[in-house]
């Protein structure tokens, strides 16, 4: 049995059914490189308090510094049998350097560690997943840039609507992202890791050690992030908003995946066939000899479930704790890892899969032909004969019926039927108008700007 951190008050040894249904390890082993990075200041402080002798603080962070040498090297391994991370951590020294390991929790309580760790994980994952952000930005403009001067046939109610431009279509996209984006460097941006809250009520450290630790474990670089300064000790460790706020984040991002995903599959399929998927990211039929099914995109539009039910479980978890730390909050690591690492793995796939779409040109020119695409933009048309709108749109309404119903083509009505409809109709101006050219030049009040993504 792991040594614990606590248990002084007990004669009686823990069950071992609750103990092993309790720990932590299993998962929050995530929050290592982060937990020394608190005990390492922490040291400092002590140090500064006159608790730790200098060479004692150095030993410790000797010993913490070789445990993150080994994280780094991908050789750390958690004994399972511990209880969490932070126990872990406090073990690995005590075999180190001894019972001097044993100071290395004066004044300070795991609530504190725990909070600062998962803040710092959030913060160094929303980093990382701003920089993937940039990658897929950048595919999507690779894929626009494939196909310049390629149009799309847009849709509204999975209706057939207007012509657009390809490159537009796929900007939308962008602008999600960089939404996405937006919101993700906030966030960063306002995350402030505190540290010196102790089990609830604060720590009899100064704010002038913590301060000078601070300062000496970032060597005297701005770290706006590292606030030393705990306004409210109690909301500090019961504080649980940053991680609802980046999972809200992240489930927005997940739809945007799971809504470009949704695109792609279906125009991919053969009564589309706009989009030819690549290979490698699609899967085949154990049964079908001919299938080429599209499992990467329907995985990610599959994990949204995954990804919302893990911002509800934290929120459910959180609606009903009185102040402060519960043990309730031990729940939101699992849900926390869970979307961080499905996120990362989504963009890191999405950005490859994206440079290898191909668009079916000769599918699309086709769909183009359908002549009710450019029934808004000859309403237009009329509308500038002075025409009233309602007219105008009732006039080409009419016209497309009278086309539906007689099985015959607009481009191929001669004048005298067109005139029917409307003087200022003629085959001349139905050339001229139905066309992906024309539909798309006439709109005027696009800027096309792209937007830009910047970690």
């Amino acid at each position: 049995m792991a040594k614990k951190l606590w248990g002084g008050r007990f004669k009686k040894k823990i069950d071992k059914d609750f103990e092993e249904f309790s720990k932590s390890i299993q998962y929050d082993y995530k929050l290592a490189e982060y937990d020394i990075n608190h005990s390492i200041i922490h040291a400092i402080a002590l140090k500064n308090s006159g608790i730790l002798k200098t060479g004692e603080c150095k030993k410790i962070i000797l010993s913490l510094n070789a445990i993150l040498q080994q994280i780094g090297k991908g050789k750390f391994k958690p004994n399972q049998a511990c209880e969490d991370i932070h126990t872990e951590i406090q073990n690995r020294l005590e075999k180190d350097i001894g019972k001097l390991a044993l100071k290395m929790h004066t004044l300070r309580s795991r609530n504190d560690q725990i909070v600062f760790d998962a803040k710092w994980y959030c913060l160094d994952s929303g980093v990382h997943i701003a920089k993937l952000l940039v990658g897929l930005s950048a595919s999507l403009k690779f894929l626009a840039k494939k196909y310049p001067s390629s149009f799309m046939v847009g849709y509204t109610h999975t209706q057939k609507a207007q012509v657009v431009k390809l490159s537009d279509y796929i900007s939308a996209f962008s602008g999600m992202f960089f939404r996405d984006s937006t919101r993700l460097m906030k966030f960063i941006d306002g995350i402030n890791l505190y540290i010196g809250a102790g089990a609830l009520a604060g720590s009899s450290l100064k704010v002038s050690d913590y301060d000078k630790a601070i300062k000496e474990f970032f060597k005297g670089e701005k770290f706006k992030n590292a606030v030393n300064t705990i306004e409210n000790s109690l909301d500090s460790v019961s504080d649980r908003d940053f991680i609802i706020e980046f999972l809200s984040i992240l489930s927005i991002l997940q739809m945007h995946l799971s809504r470009l995903s949704e695109d792609f599959i279906l125009y991919s399929t053969k009564e589309f066939n706009f989009l030819d998927l690549p290979e490698e990211f699609c899967t085949g039929s154990s049964l079908m000899p001919h299938k080429k099914n599209p499992d990467f995109l329907e995985l990610v539009r599959g994990s949204t479930g995954k990804v919302y039910g893990n911002l509800v479980s934290i929120l459910t978890t959180m609606k009903g704790l009185p102040l402060t730390y519960n043990r309730d909050m031990q729940m939101d690591k699992e849900p926390l890892f869970s979307s961080v690492d499905t996120i990362k793995d989504e963009l890191c796939i999405m950005v490859k899969f994206i440079k290898g779409i191909k668009l079916n040109k000769q599918a699309v020119k086709k769909a183009l032909e359908d002549e009710s695409l450019y029934a808004t933009e000859l309403a237009e048309y009329l509308v500038y004969q002075n025409v009233a709108f309602k007219d105008a749109h009732d006039i080409v309404g009419k016209l497309v019926r009278y086309s539906e119903d007689n099985k015959v083509k607009i481009k191929e009505m001669p004048d005298t039927i067109l005139k029917k409809f409307h003087k200022g109709l003629n085959i001349i101006v139905i050339n001229k108008i139905m066309n992906p050219e024309y539909a798309v030049k006439s709109k005027k009040s696009i800027s096309r700007r792209k937007p830009k993504i910047n970690a």
